[in-house]
């Protein structure tokens, strides 16, 4: 009977040494999947800011079409604004 109860207590503490493997195994993919995350993020925010860059300088290419123009500039200032008041909140 004490044999029994000792191959038991093995048992649950090699069970609790692979679950505790197991939790910093996925606690490390955590990190590094927001790691991986905030990078993802910074090259969306990169990204938009050249399309919006790109989208300004078309806006004033000469010999453009001005409605279109006007337009997308007018589009840009709402969206500045929309910003403003988000910060000034």
């Amino acid at each position: 009977m004490l044999e029994g109860i000792k191959k038991d207590i093995e048992k649950l503490i090699a069970l609790y040494e692979a679950e505790k493997a197991e939790r910093i195994r996925l606690q490390s993919e955590l990190l590094k999947s927001k790691a991986d995350n905030d990078t993802c993020r910074k090259q969306i925010e990169e990204l938009e800011q050249q399309v919006n860059n790109l989208q300004l300088s078309e806006a004033f290419r000469a010999g453009g079409d001005t409605a279109a123009s006007k337009e997308k500039i007018d589009k840009l200032i709402r969206e500045i604004d929309k910003c403003i008041s988000l910060l000034e909140n």
